[in-house]
Order: C-alpha cells, then structure tokens, then sequence
C-alpha cells in the first residue's frame, strides 16, 4: 500500500514538472496586434496634426518644435535626433517636403501613426515619412525621415 502511494506522489509531480507545449503553440499561432490602434479618425489626433500642419506651413519653429518629442528624429544616415533639426530643414529645403508628407492620410505602425499609409502597406516604401507617437497621454511628432 505504502508503495502505491509513494508511486502515485512520485508520479503526479513528474507530471506537474512537464512542459506543455501545446500552451506554447497557442502563443504562437495566436495573431499579434497591432502596438497602436488606427487614431487617424481621433479627434485629439486630428486636431494636433491640424495644429502641426499649420505650424510648418507657417515655418513656426517654436511652436514645431513644442510638438516634438525630445529625441525628434530628423535623419536616418547618418543619424540626427534632437538639436539641428530645423537647420536641417532650412539647409536640404525640406519644409515643403514636409508639409506634403503632414497632408496625406496616416495609417498605424509600430508605436506610431505614419504619413504617407503606403508605407504601411508597402515593404519597398522609400521616401519620406512621418510619425507620431502617443507620450502620457499627448501627441508628439517623432521623426521626419527619409532613406
């Protein structure tokens, strides 16, 4: 009798020890979503590109630059964040580049919401895009880059 009991304890923690990978397959197979919900219809999201549109048609560096998140990304290679953003934009005369991109629909990838969407949908994408991204609750403009 003892040695069934033993047998049975022995046997229900080897089991408990045992991985599942069923568990494991689910996870995988389980379709990922998207890190950010489409906000091009938000109103908080419509009403900061407004006021984005308006500042860079009107060249207004100081408010442009109030919509930036601190590590504003401006240039991929080599790679330029934060300060000399807008002396970037003066020297390569990318202000009407910019304005173009800031007019197109924008579409959700990764942590942000991008313009022009077909680089969304397009993995040869090249050109210049934009990104905003959500930081406590605000809108923020994150980069401006191109390949």
């Amino acid at each position: 009798m003892i040695l069934r009991v033993l047998l049975c304890v022995v046997l229900g923690l080897s089991l408990a020890g045992c991985n599942t990978p069923k568990k494991k397959d689910a996870a995988k197979k389980k379709p990922q979503e998207p890190a950010m919900a489409d906000m091009s219809e938000d109103v908080d999201f419509q009403a900061f590109v407004g006021r984005l549109r308006k500042a860079v048609a009107m060249h207004d560096v100081q408010t442009v630059a109030s919509m930036m998140t601190a590590n504003f990304g401006y240039r991929l290679d080599p790679v330029g964040e934060g300060d000399g953003v807008f002396q970037y934009w003066d020297d390569e005369l990318l202000w009407p580049q910019l304005q173009a991109v800031l007019s197109e629909h924008f579409a959700p990838k990764g942590q942000f919401m991008v313009a022009p969407a077909g680089f969304v949908s397009d993995p040869n994408f090249h050109g210049y895009r934009a990104g905003m991204t959500s930081v406590g609750g605000s809108w923020k403009f994150a980069y401006f880059v191109t390949d």
